[in-house]
């Protein structure tokens, strides 16, 4: 899925990251433990312990302490994803589930798409939107044949999610209708890569040629009862993100492991691969200033909800369809040095259009790939523009995302 956490850590060779945002307790999440010694004001997922034994460098992600990489190289574990498999620890995102004949109702309120249309077992990402058409949170929303939806979304927005998701709780109870949040505590681990498929099902009874992009499916994986397995991720690869109760999540990511095709993966590969397929990061490619339509995610507002109109800041957002905005998210590409986070992004003449959000040297393609907003004027695929890198302009050209072919499995 699109991990999108709002946090300060430097990963190595991807530059700074967003400023960090505080993730506090979410009651009735799950329980809070803390990191070892030195890492006090931490939480841990069930694969801590696992993860330094391992050999995973950890570092403050979102208020978690997370595997930035772990023996192999960020590049080694990166092209080991695009050519093998992966695993990924993600237990640290919000994991939700909303209850209640009411529910898609209620879901609706709070988001873009138009989750009334998926079928059983069918999931969509969409945006929490605020009243002046600004963008909370991106998450993944599925609608389940087992009477509720499944939702996950950023750990480094957990708390503003829950407590904004409670709020609106709060008024449907109030007006009578039918609806309840549960917030799991349960792991979560991705196994992303085009061997994946190979890999996952020798633990499964089920055809898992079945389970196509953006599908999801209760099951049995390697003995392990109780999982969910959701065709998506990250990556741009085909892959699975698996919730698994947190008592078995370490004997499972041991089994995948006996697998020579599995390798586990950090922090670091995560960033780039998702940049290289041109997804976007929470707090520093969309935020709360940034609409939809600007984030050229005009995609996730389905098209019943464009219709009625009836989600937060659709009276802002609607009419830049047809108006356009001053500004667009597109892809950079260049060579030299590299293109971070917060490098200004500069018009023929010279003059600031923009502002690069996220940047890193692609070990797929050997040259640089960056994501920022430019003046619209300057948004079509091919136009040749500047970025400012140690007060040098260097040349960039404005590309096409995914920057890298996406391999999702469709069937």
């Amino acid at each position: 899925m699109w991990s999108r956490c709002l946090t300060r850590v430097r990963v190595p060779g991807l530059g700074p990251a967003a400023p960090r945002g505080g993730l506090q307790r979410v009651p009735g999440r799950r329980e809070q433990t803390r990191a070892a010694s030195g890492e006090a004001d931490l939480m841990k997922t069930p694969l801590f312990d696992f993860h330094r034994a391992q050999g995973g460098k950890m570092v403050d992600f979102a208020g978690w302490s997370m595997p930035v990489q772990y023996k192999d190289s960020h590049i080694a574990s990166h092209m080991h994803t695009r050519e093998h498999c992966s695993i990924f620890d993600v237990s640290h995102m919000l994991q939700t589930k909303v209850h209640g004949k009411d529910r898609v109702t209620f879901m609706e309120s709070l988001v873009v798409a138009d989750i009334a249309e998926l079928k059983d077992n069918q999931g969509t990402l969409t945006l929490f939107t605020n009243e002046k058409g600004g963008i909370m949170d991106d998450l993944i929303v599925t609608r389940t044949d087992q009477g509720y939806l499944y939702v996950v979304s950023n750990a480094g927005c957990a708390d503003k999610d829950s407590t904004h998701m409670k709020a609106k709780l709060a008024e449907f109870k109030a007006a009578g209708h039918d609806v309840d949040l549960e917030f799991l505590d349960e792991a979560l681990i991705a196994l992303q890569g085009p061997t994946m498929s190979r890999v996952l099902q020798e633990g499964l009874k089920d055809d898992l040629s079945k389970l196509t992009f953006m599908s999801s499916a209760l099951a049995t994986v390697f003995g392990v009862p109780h999982c969910r397995v959701t065709r998506c991720g990250y990556t741009g690869e085909d892959g699975v993100e698996i919730s698994i109760p947190r008592s078995r999540v370490v004997e499972l990511t041991e089994k995948l492991l006996t697998n020579a095709e599995v390798k586990l993966a950090g922090l670091g590969s995560r960033d780039s691969l998702r940049l290289e397929a041109g997804l976007c990061l929470y707090g520093n490619d969309i935020d709360e200033t940034t609409t939809p339509v600007e984030a050229s995610l005009l995609w996730t507002i389905g098209k019943r909800r464009r219709q009625t109109k009836d989600f937060p800041g659709a009276d802002i957002i609607i009419p830049q369809i047809k108006a356009k905005t001053a500004r667009k998210r597109v892809g950079l590409v260049s060579t030299g040095p590299p293109v971070r986070q917060h490098t200004p992004i500069l018009g023929p003449d010279g003059k600031v259009i923009g502002e690069v959000t996220s940047g890193c040297p692609s070990p797929c393609l050997k040259k640089n790939v960056a994501m920022g907003y430019v003046d619209a004027k300057f948004a079509k695929n091919g136009t040749a523009i500047h970025v400012e890198v140690r007060k040098k302009a260097v040349p960039a050209t404005v590309s096409k995302m995914p920057f890298v072919p996406t391999n999702y499995y469709s069937g």
